[in-house]
Order: C-alpha cells, then structure tokens, then sequence
C-alpha cells in the first residue's frame, strides 16, 4: 500500500527558502574568499597539453618541474591511463591559462624539462589542444542562449498547458526554481574546484530538465485536484495535497536515478577519472537541488504569487465595486437634488403666479371708485351746461 504523507509544504515555505539562502551564501563567501571559480580554456582561451607517464611519481614534483619551465600560470590534472595496456600508466593534463595561446617552442621547453627531470617515467605527449579565446567566449555565449531559449519555451509550454491555474505564473516559478538548480550547479563546480567547462553546460540542461519535468508534474496533479475539489477549497489546500501525492513518485525516481549516477561517480573516483567526477557528482547534487526546488520552491512560491494576485483582484474588484456603488449613489443624490429643484422651482412659480394674481385683484378694487367719481364729474359737469343753456335762453 502506497504510503499517504501529509506535509504541509505551503506552511514551511519559509522555512526552505531560508535553507536555500543559507547553503548558497555560505558556498558564495567560500567561492570568494577561499576558492575561486576556475573556467576552463573553452570559454576564456588557452592550451591544455595531456602528457602519458609510467611509473608512480608525486603529483608535487611533477607540477613544480613544468612551472619552471614556463612563465605562463598552468591548471594540473591527473588521472589513470585506462586505454593504456600498462597498469602503471598515468596522465597528467597541463591547462595553460590565458588570452593567448603558447608557442610549439614554449610547449618543447616544458616538454624537454619533464623528460629531463624524469628520464625513466617515459613523458609523451598524447594530446596537444589550442583554443582561441573569441571561439571560447562565443561558445559560451551559445550556451547561454541556449539556457535562455529553453527558459522562454519552458514559460511558454507551461503558460498554454496549465492555463487553468493561471499558467504564466506557474511558468515564471518553474524557472525561478530552475535558476535555483543552476546557482547550485555553479557553486558545486566552485567549492569543489572544477573549472566550468563543457560538462558544466551538459550537467546544467540535464539538472534543468530533470527538474522542470518534476514540476510539471506537480503542476498536473494542481490541475486535477482543482477540478475534483472545487472552487472553495484554497490554493494552499489544493497544493499541499498534490504535492503529498507526487512526494512518493518523486522520492522514488530520485533515489533511483542517484544510484544510477552514484556508481558512475564511485568506479570514477576509483580510477581517478577527472573528466567523468566533474561530471557526476554535480550532477548528483544537482538531481537533489532539482528534486527539493520542485517541491520546496516552486510549488510554495506559486502559492504565494496566486494569493497575492487573489487579493489584488479582490481589492480591484472591491474598489470597482465602491466607486460603482459611489456613482450610483451620486445619481440618486443628483436625481433627489433635481427633484427638489424642480418642486421648488414649482412651489416658486406656483407662488409667483398666486402672487401676481392678488396683484391683479387689488388693482381691479382700486379701478372701480375712480370710474364712480368721473361718471359723477361728468354728470355734475352736464348739470353746469344744461344750467348754462338754459340761461343763454332766457
């Protein structure tokens, strides 16, 4: 029976982010102060000369005849001969640092000392590798564009595929995750003293690929529970259960694929393969970065940004809703206001109306005597002429 876990991962979000932040300031204070980052003639320019020997001789003395031979500051590395029939064969590699690359005269000098200072180890040259330090810068450029493009398509590919919960934010915390894995990376090739060459570009898109498969998973499983749980539940709730249920799945694949790489780098270090170690314990810690990011990181931090965007809509929807309402309200006080207006502009006529017809009524009152006192004038002057006429005639 498949064991149920009930980690609440969305709760201890901090918590994680805080281990995060502490492992990589400490590897940064010793990548500045202790061990400097070492980048390999691929992305700066240089020559790497890989001589074979026989016999066992003390890594010390070897390092310090081939310096004196030359001005230029070189990077040593050793390793077992396995294509060589003889046991007892070893190679050293000679990685000359710099702008520019040395001279067949300067590569004969360090030559001819080794073999002067060790005439029984037989010193021969196996490979001789000239780099010109523009080819280095633009392939490393290359490969940046490359872990550009592939962030842009993942963002993509997530925003189209899980547009249902809200894809392009699920999309930027994948590859917020993803940046998380690549500091781990670089910081396991500083304090480990790798130098950055192309095994850190291939453990770089594998770590990101394993990792961003993770979370899509996650993400899948956030889709389905949203549909089986509904709407009420909360964000929190629907990851914490996907996360639970992709815990055991994710636990058993990681712990798989870390044997599987775990050998590689223990039959590397019993043969003192450098090539193969700097390839597969980054890539080992970087499965674990990728596993812990999908779950501990992205997931959590897509939570946070969902709620934070929850609540800004909610606040937009809540100040819309105010000043919607606050207009509707102004209206009703608009309508009120003119309503009022209106009757009191009613109530004015009305009274002006009334008013003027009182005046009217007064002025007819006041009409009337003066009609009575001229009727009587002009009666009174009538008597005077009749009176007059009738004198005339007498």
């Amino acid at each position: 029976m498949r064991q149920k876990f009930h980690i609440n991962f969305v709760k201890n979000s901090k918590i994680y982010f805080c281990i995060s932040i502490v492992l990589m300031l400490a590897a940064l204070v010793v990548n500045i102060f202790f061990i400097p980052t070492r980048v390999d003639i691929q992305f700066t320019g240089g020559t790497i000369i890989k001589y074979s020997y026989s016999g066992n001789l003390k890594e010390k003395q070897i390092s310090d005849v081939a310096q004196k031979a030359t001005k230029d500051t070189i990077t040593f590395t050793f390793a077992e001969n396995l294509a060589s029939s003889d046991s007892n064969s070893h190679l050293v590699s000679l990685q000359f640092m710099g702008n520019k690359a040395i001279s067949v005269d300067e590569q004969d000098t360090v030559t001819d000392a080794l073999t002067k200072a060790f005439p029984k180890n037989t010193f021969k040259v196996e490979q001789s590798t000239v780099v010109d330090a523009s080819k280095g810068a633009n392939f490393f450029f290359k490969c940046l564009a490359a872990v550009i493009l592939a962030a842009v398509l993942i963002i993509a590919y997530i925003g189209i595929r899980f547009k249902k919960i809200g894809g392009i934010s699920a999309g930027v915390m994948a590859i917020v995750a993803l940046v998380h894995d690549l500091i781990i990376v670089y910081f396991t090739f500083a304090v480990f003293n790798m130098s950055l060459n192309d095994n850190f570009i291939a453990v770089v898109l594998m770590v990101l690929g394993y990792s961003v498969n993770d979370t899509i998973v996650i993400y899948d499983r956030i889709r389905e529970n949203r549909r089986k749980m509904g709407p009420k539940a909360s964000t929190a709730d629907v990851t914490n259960a996907s996360i639970n249920q992709c815990f055991p799945r994710t636990i058993c694949t990681s712990i798989t694929t870390l044997a599987a790489i775990g050998s590689v780098l223990v039959v590397s270090l019993i043969y003192n393969i450098d090539s193969i170690i700097s390839f597969a314990l980054p890539m080992m810690i970087g499965l674990v970065s990728g596993c812990y990011s999908s779950i501990c990181i992205a997931a959590p931090l897509w939570v946070m940004w969902k709620n934070h965007s929850d609540k800004k809509k909610a606040e937009k929807n809540k100040k819309e809703k105010e000043a919607k309402d606050e207009k509707k309200s102004n209206k009703k006080k608009a309508k009120k206001a003119e309503a009022k207006a209106s009757k009191k502009s009613a109530d004015k006529a009305k009274e002006t109306a009334e008013t003027e017809v009182e005046v009217e009524a007064e002025t007819e009152v006041d009409a009337e005597p003066e009609t009575d006192e001229s009727e009587e004038t002009s009666a009174a002057q009538g008597d005077d002429e009749t009176e007059t006429d009738e004198t005339d005639a007498d």
